[in-house]
């Protein structure tokens, strides 16, 4: 077989050459190669670099302070701003009464951002632009680095501009922070392939560690690949690899597993609850609601089946290409597939060390690996989660498209010569086929599919005829042509995501095609006692949430909404939802300004049901207010015990009920609240409790 494999030694000595620093060392020489790049590079290949970048930050940041963010994730920073036990937990509340339901690795980074600048929606979303973009350019360099800078260029240009990734940029949930890390864990491992040491791997490994401590189980999707990958092409022996491998498994455990240890080993009564979990361990929260729940759909913890699944669409493998999901990042799921088989096959007869076909297996692991987990998941799933896969799509765009442009332009590999313009035909009539989708929803989206079908069109007649008539420069037209017809699609959703509000629970890119509650943002408000000149602009309020059906939250109330379990109404009050205590009652800015009025010193403003509605009422009121029953509803949080507790001894005055009712604790909460605290009449729910009610 025909490979595009060069010799051993010729090859190597391509990648060692590397421009060396000015014969001078003068800070002007260098300040010049920061700007234009390795003497060894394309003269436009850094420049186009800056503009990619550039474009990628303008994505992500546009309108910085209208962005929309996940009131549940901005109350839990906000509370640690205030708290530094509510910090190092990840408490909802500076109180720390119970956590959010993930590890606080990226509440940490957004809560330092907040204590050094102060509290804001640019605050907050300064850490995850920079980690948007610094994604961008890492893939870049890791790509370039076996591929050259065209290759580079293309994957670049590919992740600023899968929408999912520009959606979610635009958001404080973690999964930008998420995709960071696992970043520096692919380049890392990638260094350790090439040369072979131990270092580079236990660094990459402790990136891995870290991404657990920002998602937990999401982060070892990839870590089947890694191991592989290493055990298969790094440059050392058996035994050494083996050894190495050890060694970098005792450091992602320890770096993966620490918070949780402490956490778990710190007692009960000393800490928050841990949000999401059936017993009050982390370690039930790893296994269950964030691990095993999520894939298999049935966990002891609540939430893992239902809640949230059907975001995305049921699943199967037609998952990432139904009509949630196909905008987000299906897009050119048909060529990275196709790169990745006809990559590997021209790099068949390559040296087990090959670092070229040993990125290609990592980036290729990581795309299957998450489409098989992100498709086959039974437990909650939403449509931003994919955006984790966008680094390996990316990748296999770049790298083996470029791959496979030269087999066809050379003639090399003849059976295989000719996938490139099948690649081609079939993200274009994918991509044409997402447009119809959303045809009639605007003008960009028709203007898209005219751009996707003339360039798909122009670029594969212009494959072939510059191919029978070997003239190369009709071919490089050809691919250029390539790239606009495979990017117009997602360019247009990726727009739409950085122009248009969205949902900041469940944010999602493009309009709406059915279920994925992608939607516009309502309107929260900032934490009364934040900094001067640190509150969203507008009327003083940060858009947070999603609009109540058939209106948007007035200007100036202060309220807000979340997209789950609760709506706002015209009149300025906030449905509470989820069943059980505090589900079907209403918060209204006046009742939040009686509660701040008659605290008497409680360190809680109030205790509600769920977490949505707690959040809400945090950043609206700076107060740190009770949710008892976590995410859903249904954690075991708050027992009739601690509740007496907490009035007894002043901490907690007011509490909010259910008229109908709830089950299980709750029930008997509701119960014991109701026969004996004193309604507040103003205020259908709310009830008021003292130390003299507690028998």
């Amino acid at each position: 077989m025909t490979t595009l494999a060069p010799p051993p030694g010729q090859e190597s000595a391509r990648r060692s050459h590397r421009a060396g620093p000015p014969a001078d060392g003068g800070l002007n020489s260098r300040a010049r190669r920061l700007f234009t790049g390795p003497e060894d590079d394309p003269r436009w290949a850094r420049p186009v670099l800056w503009g990619i970048l550039l474009l990628a930050t303008a994505l992500y940041a546009w309108n910085l302070t209208s962005i929309t963010g996940n009131t549940f994730y901005d109350a839990a920073v906000y509370s640690g701003t205030k708290s530094w036990k509510a910090f190092f937990f990840g408490a909802l509340d500076s109180g720390s009464f119970i956590t959010v339901d993930k590890p606080p690795f990226a509440l940490w980074v957004m809560g330092l951002s907040a204590r050094v600048f102060g509290y804001g929606t640019w605050q907050l979303m300064l850490p995850m632009v920079a980690a948007g973009t610094g994604s961008v350019a890492l893939l870049y360099r890791s790509v370039k680095r076996e591929f050259g800078a065209v290759a580079g260029t293309i994957s670049a240009v590919v992740l600023t501009l899968t929408p999912i990734t520009v959606a979610i940029t635009r958001d404080t949930n973690p999964d930008p922070i998420l995709v960071l890390l696992m970043m520096l864990g692919a380049v890392a491992l990638l260094k350790a392939v090439r040369n072979g040491k131990l270092m580079p791997l236990v660094w990459s490994a402790v990136a891995i560690g870290f991404a657990f401590n920002t998602k937990m189980m999401q982060a070892y999707v990839v870590l089947p690949a890694f191991f592989l990958v290493y055990l298969w092409a790094a440059n050392a022996s058996l035994g050494k690899r083996i050894r190495n491998l050890a060694v970098a498994t005792v450091a992602l455990v320890v770096s993966s597993a620490w918070w949780m240890v402490i956490v778990d080993l710190i007692p009960a009564s000393s800490r928050p609850y841990i949000g999401g979990s059936t017993d009050n361990t982390v370690w039930d929260l790893v296994i269950g609601y964030n691990g095993f729940g999520r894939i298999f759909g049935a966990s002891s913890s609540v939430g893992s089946q239902g809640n949230g699944a059907s975001f995305g669409g049921s699943s199967g493998l037609y998952r990432m290409f139904n009509e949630i999901m196909g905008g987000q990042i299906s897009w050119l799921i048909p060529f990275a597939a196709i790169a990745l088989i006809g990559g590997l096959v021209l790099r068949g007869r390559a040296p087990r060390t090959d670092a070229k076909r040993a990125a290609l297996m990592l980036w290729g692991g990581w795309f299957v690996l998450h489409f098989l987990t992100f498709s086959l998941a039974e437990g909650t799933f939403h449509p931003y989660y994919v955006t984790a896969m966008a680094p390996g799509i990316a990748a296999l765009a770049g790298a083996g498209g470029v791959q496979l442009y030269r087999a066809f332009r050379e003639g090399a590999a003849a059976k295989w010569a000719w996938v490139l313009p099948v690649a081609i035909a079939a993200s274009s009539v994918w991509a044409v086929v997402l447009l119809q989708r959303v045809s009639g929803s605007g003008t960009v989206y028709t203007v898209a599919e005219i751009v996707v079908a003339v360039a798909g069109i122009a670029s594969v007649l212009g494959l072939l005829v510059g191919r029978f008539t070997r003239r190369h420069r009709l071919m490089g037209f050809a691919a250029l042509a390539a790239v606009v017809a495979l990017l117009a699609g997602p360019a247009a959703y990726s727009v739409s995501a950085a122009t248009s509000s969205t949902n900041g629970t469940n944010p999602t890119a493009g309009p709406s095609t059915g279920g994925g509650m992608g939607g516009g943002g309502g309107m929260g408000g900032a934490p009364s006692g934040a900094k001067s000149g640190t509150k969203p602009s507008g009327s003083g309020t940060g858009k947070m949430g999603t609009p109540p059906s058939g209106g948007t939250a007035p200007s100036g109330t202060g309220s807000s909404s979340s997209s789950t379990g609760e709506s706002t109404s015209e009149s300025g009050t906030r449905q509470a939802g989820g069943g059980g205590t505090g589900g079907g009652t209403q918060v209204s800015s006046a009742m939040i300004t009686y509660l701040k009025k008659h605290q008497d010193g409680a360190t809680w403003l109030l205790a509600v049901s769920t977490d949505q509605t707690a959040s809400s009422i945090i950043l609206e009121s700076g107060q740190p207010v009770i949710s008892m029953g976590g995410w859903s509803g249904s954690d075991n949080a708050m027992t009739l015990a601690k509740l007496k507790s907490l009035v007894k001894s002043g901490k907690l005055h007011y509490i909010m009920v259910s008229s109908t009712g709830g089950q299980g604790t709750n029930s008997e909460i509701t119960t014991w609240v109701k026969a004996h605290g004193t309604a507040v009449s103003a205020y259908s729910g709310l009830y008021r409790l003292d130390a003299s009610d507690v028998s």
